[in-house]
């Protein structure tokens, strides 16, 4: 049965929480980069942010199980709160080394928080949205598109903040923030999500096969955007003599649009009686269009005379058509976890499933430092389309068999 005193205050928690996230990112990104940071040390400063989301994911599943969402969440805000606000005591008169280390160790603490948020909101959604046929793929696309844009609307006032009121400041905001949101969590059912975990290490790993399958596919997708989206597209952006909050009014427009494409898919994505015949078929064809529609971008970007048209403007265009296939892909996959997993062990499965997706964008954000530095926006574009073609390989081995 449908709870609507939880479904509401997990999404405001989880949205609250989204928002200051997307934010802090930004924060960092462009007040670094401002300090003189190279594109793959940018990327360094993320790189234990996306590694204990690996972590995170794979036993936060578990502990949710064990203690239940309403804890989970509660860790998840805190520790966001934390790492933010050690990342408050950073001097630029610091050494460098001291500076990298501080930095990687207030985001993995934010890493942490947002991954034991993510899987413990997302689980919830299955347990509160009730049955019903499709019901459960309009909630996921709804909560996931929301998501998605206010993280975008995150980025747009995490670039306004440090512009306008500097680096410290926007910290202190932020945290006001997240407050509001642990204070609201006081009121969500306390024993929501007690499950049964499993008894050893080796029950963690899934046992589903299109599970599995479906897990490495997303390392491979969300791989293929944060080559080019994470350090490589701002970087570029801000090279060609765009300011901070251009750089991030365009990636929080871009984001809020990939959110709602991802809220309007149940409209035009035919549903199956068993909730995964065609919604499989439709993952199948969305990729393929996925992997030419980013070849074509990376042809363009490589032969185009940009004389006329600024390599810039082209990529932003780019962009546009890739983040629209890309939602797309996201949401049908988002779908697939939930509608694979049993909901005796659903923060598990889903933890597992997390737990990928942050190994794609380990990935993602270290190559896409890397191969800016090396070889620009376009080695960046693509090694995109590599992950992108592995990501449609494992796509097409999926079936609609939930074993």
């Amino acid at each position: 049965m449908f709870n609507l005193k939880n479904f509401l205050i997990i999404t405001n928690s989880y949205l609250i929480f989204t928002l200051t996230d997307g934010a802090i990112r930004m924060i960092v990104l462009l007040h670094f980069f401002h300090l003189g940071f190279s594109p793959f040390l940018l990327a360094i400063l993320f790189l234990l942010y996306e590694f204990m989301g690996i972590i995170t994911n794979f036993f936060g599943g578990w502990a949710a199980s064990f203690l239940g969402i309403k804890r989970m969440l509660n860790v998840g805000i805190l520790l966001q709160i934390i790492g933010i606000y050690l990342l408050s005591f950073y001097s630029p008169s610091w050494d460098l080394y001291l500076s990298v280390i501080w930095i990687m160790f207030a985001q993995g603490l934010c890493g942490v928080a947002k991954d034991v948020t993510k899987t413990s909101s997302k689980s919830a959604i299955k347990i509160v949205s009730g049955k019903g046929e499709g019901i459960l793929f309009k909630w996921v696309s709804w909560f996931t598109g929301l998501k998605n844009t206010t993280k975008g609307l995150g980025f747009f006032i995490g670039s306004i903040l440090v512009e306008a009121i500097g680096f410290k400041f926007s910290i202190f905001t932020l945290i006001v923030f997240l407050t509001i949101c642990f204070v609201l969590l006081f009121f969500l059912q306390k024993d929501l999500g007690n499950l049964t975990p499993s008894k050893n290490l080796k029950d963690l790993f899934s046992k589903s096969r299109n599970i599995n399958i479906l897990s490495i596919a997303r390392v491979f997708l969300f791989g293929s955007r944060d080559i080019w989206f994470v350090v490589g597209l701002p970087v570029f952006l801000y090279s060609n003599g765009w300011s901070f909050w251009q750089v991030g009014s365009f990636l929080a427009l871009w984001t809020i649009g990939y959110g709602i494409v991802q809220s309007s898919i149940p409209a035009f994505i035919k549903r199956s009686k068993d909730g995964l015949s065609l919604e499989i078929l439709s993952s199948k064809g969305w990729i393929i269009l996925l992997v030419f529609t980013q070849l074509i971008i990376l042809i363009i970007s490589i032969i185009f005379d940009f004389k006329t048209l600024g390599l810039d403007t082209v990529i932003v265009i780019g962009l546009l058509v890739f983040g629209a296939l890309f939602a797309i892909n996201s949401a049908l996959h988002s779908y697939l976890i939930l509608a694979y997993s049993k909901a005796t062990n659903v923060t598990e499965d889903v933890g597992f499933y997390y737990s990928a997706n942050a190994l794609g964008r380990l990935f993602g954000t270290i190559l896409s430092g890397l191969l800016f530095q090396i070889s620009g926006i376009a080695g960046c574009i693509c090694g995109s389309v590599v992950f992108l073609i592995i990501c449609a390989m494992f796509t097409y081995n999926l079936n609609a068999r939930n074993e």
